[in-house]
């Protein structure tokens, strides 16, 4: 499957790209800047420069499935938020739509479903993510759309918890990369949103009781 990676630079961008590349699949990272090509491009990815704030085109052109990894940061203020989080989401869906993509993985945020719940700091961000999740579910896309709780940097054990709704929590980023791949070829992945933690469960099994 060919799929591109919007985000691909980020922690959990490389991530997914080495999980891209263990599975089989043509990983194209949409890439912000030339001088990010060369790093992506040992991880076995095809580079594509694009910005979400722009024409987005020709990076996803050819591709069969996308994965939407990309997120505005922690030391951005909200109209950036607002403008990769949400926006950015939207105009790749809408390429997508136009283009006929078959699939989209949304890599969203445990939260992202109430975020009035949320830390008031997160609220908006939250707000964002739920959003664009809103219009994904909405769109005509095969979608899946995952929510974790707090990102670690740990390696990861490759076992998760999974369901609608799970109570706080962490996992690796590793864990994360590896859901987001393996839901390409679920049919049960499909049309679903769900929250995953750490757990006991191998990620394969997890997501087949989906």
């Amino acid at each position: 499957m060919i799929v591109a990676v919007a985000g691909a630079n980020g922690t959990t961008g490389r991530l997914i790209l080495q999980e891209l590349a263990r599975a089989g699949h043509e990983a194209k990272a949409i890439i912000r800047k030339k001088e990010q090509a060369s790093e992506l491009e040992k991880l076995g990815a095809e580079t594509r420069l694009a910005d979400l704030e722009g024409d987005l085109s020709d990076a996803i052109r050819g591709c069969d499935a996308i994965i939407f990894a990309a997120g505005s940061g922690s030391k951005t203020g909200p109209d950036k938020t607002m403008a990769v989080d949400r926006d950015g989401a939207i105009k790749l869906m809408e390429e997508a739509e136009k283009q006929q993509v078959k699939r989209f993985i949304m890599l969203s945020s445990m939260g992202a479903g109430s975020p009035e719940k949320g830390p008031e700091e997160l609220q908006h961000y939250l707000r964002m993510k739920g959003e664009a999740d809103d219009r994904l579910e909405s769109s005509r896309l095969h979608y899946t759309i995952v929510r974790p709780g707090a990102l670690t940097n740990d390696e990861g054990n490759g076992k998760i918890k999974i369901g609608e709704q799970l109570g706080q929590g962490s996992i690796s980023r590793a864990d994360v990369a590896k859901v987001m791949v393996q839901s390409l070829d679920l049919e049960n992945a499909n049309h679903k949103i769900f929250e995953i933690l750490e757990g006991d469960q191998p990620v394969a099994d997890a997501l087949k009781s989906l």
